[in-house]
């Protein structure tokens, strides 16, 4: 992984900059502290911060093909790069490098854009074909890599990240509150809006062209659920671990050494398990603990350690902790956030760069894939008691969900069942399974200034109006799965909780249960064998039984969360005093000083704070972090 940023002009007569595309590598010098380099030719240049993962010697970018006429920066990794390199070897394709960045080159001389059909990896490039005077932008099936673009003053801008963008000087920094707006319902932002007015995203299994002045953006990739496997549990089983088992070996092809996150979760003990089975290295694990006992896993952790015989680190975490980083978080984030789970993952970061690793496997997306998460098992539990409106007894079935939200446990049945949507008409909403999260995260806009809510209103679901044609006739936990692997997962987990954090101190992340032919293959199975009756990720705990702890093959699901307010308030921080002030807060515009003032006051009291209240929090310190980082002294705010 590393860190890419360029621009192309609309025809050749217009020159490039190239100190600004020093500036650009120089702002993504976390992601790639081994080296910057940049390239112009004509209309285009292209710049590359490199962190050096695969050929260390020879991979240096921006690379191109034999004569020179095609260039590439290319951030990522491509896994079956060995075998794609020998096929395009016997085609009569030569090589200079042995790194996975060329066979990029000699694919798409032979498949031009259909190239990416090819590839197994994560990725985010820039592709110049000179002949053709095309630029080709693309970004990985699932949204691992992070790939960003802007149009101003005649030109395509890209970039890993936003503040690459901006350092060109045509590129406006202002605030976007339709993204603003997505955020504070959904999370994440959505059709390729971010936080910053003119700022896209490109799409997860999305590509660009920029040819002649004109952009073209295309999908050459998306998630289906209308195919159906035939085998029956033992035989999807077996593929399932023989797919995930691959999955793991190619993603240990690396010149440097491979480290694991292991959480104490099923997820990283599984791809700690198929570590081992498919290397004789020493396992070299790394965790995050928490002081709070309310947080803490590092009972499981030790155990997963000791059953592999690891070399294991593991970063305690104390709430002040997050305060003290949570600038530097949004810094990487480049977004608002209504978590601070981000910022114990920043500190992981930093420990593994310390240990002198750059490279770590993950568990990431086998909730998302295997049906993991406890909104599904809700989305079921909420079906079942909508299916039958009358019965007293199914409600109470609400009260079991969320045993770490108090706010809730103390609700009454009628309460839960109003909040949690269970009348029979939700059913018929192709929203049904994320309503009463989008609804419980609309909360935050209660603190939204009179203007700002005015201007934004409700966020609306026209933007996740491009659903697949034949999405209504999936069954509803395929339906719950697509919406979290269109939203959430790139929006959030693969990016603040993700590349942003790791490779804030320069360290790739690798989540083997993303490889596309596993997701394609999970995808294809009925619900039970992902949920069998709330018993989640079944399939998998049936697979792996044999090379897991059953300890914590069995446990319950502890989802990863970290401590919110109290990371603020429990010591004093000079940044949050500033920008929570209420001439400040009103100066900023975007959120109403008196409301905040009682919020923050409850707050700073210790007071308990309903999941929505400290949700809002956070969201409102990252927000006000994110326009003093970007809008006010930007770039101050680079390390």
């Amino acid at each position: 992984m590393c860190g890419i940023a360029g621009y192309c002009a609309n025809n050749a007569g217009d020159g490039v900059d190239k100190s600004i595309l020093l500036d650009m590598a120089s702002i993504l010098g976390h992601r790639g502290p081994d080296g910057r380099s940049v390239f112009v030719d004509g209309p285009v240049g292209l710049s590359h911060a490199r962190l050096s993962i695969i050929d260390i010697q020879g991979g240096n970018q921006p690379m191109c093909n034999e004569n020179g006429s095609i260039w590439i920066t290319f951030n990522g990794e491509i896994f079956n790069f060995v075998e794609l390199r020998e096929q395009l070897l016997r085609q009569g394709h030569c090589f200079s490098t042995h790194s996975d960045t060329e066979v990029i080159l000699h694919l798409y001389e032979e498949e031009g854009l259909d190239c990416l059909r090819r590839l197994n990896g994560q990725w985010a490039f820039a592709l110049w074909d000179r002949n053709r005077q095309l630029l080709f932008l693309a970004r990985d099936r699932l949204g691992i890599c992070p790939l960003y673009y802007t149009q101003t003053d005649g030109k395509l801008l890209f970039a890993s990240e936003i503040k690459a963008l901006f350092c060109h000087p045509a590129v406006s920094r202002r605030i976007d509150l339709q993204g603003l707006d997505q955020i504070f319902t959904y999370w994440c932002n959505l059709d390729g809006h971010t936080a910053f007015e003119g700022v896209r995203e490109v799409p997860p299994g999305c590509l660009i062209t920029f040819q002649s002045g004109n952009l073209n953006l295309r999908r050459y990739w998306s998630l289906s659920f209308s195919e159906k496997v035939s085998c029956d549990n033992g035989q999807s089983a077996e593929e399932l671990l023989h797919l995930l088992t691959d999955s793991v070996k190619i993603r240990l092809r690396s010149d440097v050494p491979v480290g694991l996150y292991l959480s104490g979760g099923l997820d990283s003990t599984v791809a700690g398990a198929l570590m081992r089975k498919c290397t004789d290295a020493s396992l070299r694990t790394f965790s995050i603990s928490f002081a709070d006992s309310t947080y803490d896993e590092a009972l499981y952790q030790d155990e997963a350690s000791r059953f592999f015989g690891t070399t294991h680190s593991c970063l305690k975490c104390v709430a002040t902790d997050i305060g003290r980083v949570f600038p530097d978080v949004i810094w990487h984030a480049e977004k608002p956030l209504l978590r601070t789970a981000p910022a114990p993952l920043f500190l992981l970061s930093r420990l593994v760069r310390d240990c002198g690793y750059k490279v770590v496997v993950t568990g990431e997306g086998s909730d998302e894939v295997l049906g993991g998460y406890d909104i599904f098992k809700e989305a079921k539990i909420r079906r079942f008691c909508a299916q039958r409106p009358e019965s007293t007894r199914r409600p109470k079935l609400l009260t079991k969900l969320y045993p770490y939200m108090p706010d809730l446990r103390s609700q009454s049945e009628a309460y839960l069942q109003k909040f949690f949507c269970t009348d029979p008409a939700d059913l018929h909403d192709p929203f049904f399974s994320h309503l009463p999260r989008w609804k419980t995260t609309a909360g935050i806009k209660l603190f939204l200034s009179g203007e700002i809510a005015n201007s934004i209103g409700m966020a609306s679901s026209a933007s996740l109006r491009n659903l697949p044609d034949d999405y209504s006739t999936w069954n509803w936990l395929a339906k719950a799965q697509y919406l979290e692997t269109i939203t959430l997962l790139p929006g959030y987990i693969l990016s603040s909780q993700g590349d942003r954090v790791a490779m804030a101190h320069g360290v790739e992340s690798r989540p083997p249960f993303l490889d596309h032919r596993v997701v394609e293959f999970a995808a294809k199975l009925p619900p039970e064998l992902k949920i069998r009756v709330l018993n989640e990720k079944y399939l998998l705990k049936q697979c792996t039984r044999d090379i897991i702890p059953p300890s914590i093959r069995e446990r319950p699901k502890q989802p990863y969360r970290a401590p919110e307010s109290a990371s603020f308030f429990a010591e004093p921080l000079d940044y949050v005093d500033e920008l929570l002030r209420p001439d400040r807060l009103r100066e900023d515009g975007i959120f109403d000083p008196q409301r905040v003032g009682m919020l923050v006051a409850k707050a700073r009291k210790g007071l308990g704070l309903s999941t929505r209240e400290n949700m809002a929090v956070v969201a409102i310190i990252s927000t006000q972090l994110l326009i003093d980082r970007f809008i006010r002294q930007f770039p101050a705010g680079a390390a």
